[in-house]
């Protein structure tokens, strides 16, 4: 049996349709607010028969902060694939995201070792890898702290990984680019593109890693099936500037890309007026200095090592832009 945490996100759900299609066993914690139609959403972009793909999901209501529906949660599992996480690059939401990113992990990780689970894998991110401004940036770069509220909660999470690791635990970290892939428009990349749909006079000047989801959840099933362990693998199958991940977008849309650079004096006025909003009208910020930083940093990744070990072969971004960008039109 297969117990999966985030089940009704981007990459948990993706990757329930892969282990289901293949006719595992499998086992989805949900939060008792979650929506988990919008897997069967998603399930039907690939598959005229989602229905019955769905139900052989056996769900189960709790939290990775509650101990006792882990409890039950965990019963009869010898494999787990961690990817719940709370994302945002809002200090507002710094409370929350360590008691879900840290702490849910670290009782994941204690129940992964009390319930002698045989394999885990957790979801990490590349806002989790060190930086370097020398060559491509990859898995034994020097973590440093960078004031990225989500960052360094995942930071953390990694080393409630290792530590487990350390104490007998079968753990691989995957730590993917920006995921692109269908059925979270408000989340994610989903929400770029929702955003870019709705015009765009700007770009961001940065760049970085992009990796199509079913690439994501392919990786990860692999390294579990094969018994790679006590490792971390920065998953990212090509390095993009911002705008041509827009650009991209628009011709998909058949919308005129936009032509003004976002330029670092041009964010900051948005983040003035982004901070008159929440205030005026009580609605939550829209911009942090995080999202300002990750939008100007130009950031390339290396996936020589997953390349080299999985002897993998990603899908072009372009490929899954031109994918999520018709089932977006088709919602």
């Amino acid at each position: 049996m297969i117990l999966v945490t985030g089940g009704t996100g981007l990459v948990g759900c993706h990757l329930l349709y892969n282990l289901v299609l293949d006719n595992k066993k499998v086992k989805a914690l949900h939060r008792k607010n979650s929506k988990i139609e919008i897997v069967k959403q998603v399930f039907s972009f690939y598959n005229k028969e989602y229905k019955k793909l769905f139900e052989k999901i056996e769900w189960i209501e709790g939290d990775i902060n509650d101990l006792s529906s882990l409890d039950e949660a965990f019963e009869n599992v010898n494999e787990v694939y961690h990817c719940a996480a709370f994302i945002s690059f809002n200090n507002q939401d710094l409370n929350a995201m360590k008691k879900i990113n840290i702490s849910g992990t670290a009782n994941m990780i204690n129940c992964a070792l009390d319930k002698k689970i045989s394999k885990f894998c957790y979801v990490s991110t590349i806002a989790a890898v060190g930086e370097t401004t020398n060559s491509l940036i990859d898995e034994e770069c020097e973590w440093k702290e960078n004031n990225n509220p989500y960052s360094e909660t995942k930071h953390y999470a990694e080393l409630e990984v290792w530590r487990g690791i350390s104490e007998g635990l079968n753990a691989v970290i995957v730590n993917p680019g920006v995921i692109v892939g269908s059925g979270f428009w408000k989340r994610g990349s989903g929400a770029f593109i929702t955003q870019v749909s709705r015009g765009m006079s700007y770009y961001p000047t940065g760049e970085t890693g992009f990796i199509c989801v079913k690439d994501v959840v392919k990786i990860m099933i692999q390294l579990m099936n094969k018994n790679i362990f006590s490792n971390r693998f920065i998953l990212v199958a090509e390095n993009w500037a911002q705008r041509d991940f827009i650009n991209s977008i628009c011709k998909y849309f058949n919308m005129t890309p936009p032509v003004k650079k976002a330029s670092k004096g041009i964010m900051y006025f948005g983040l003035l007026l982004d901070f008159l909003r929440s205030k005026l009208l009580n609605k939550r910020r829209r911009l942090s200095r995080s999202i300002i930083k990750s939008g100007q940093s130009l950031n390339k990744y290396s996936n020589k090592k997953i390349k080299n070990i999985l002897d993998y072969n990603f899908i072009k971004v372009e490929d899954s832009i031109k994918e999520t960008c018709k089932n977006f039109n088709t919602n």
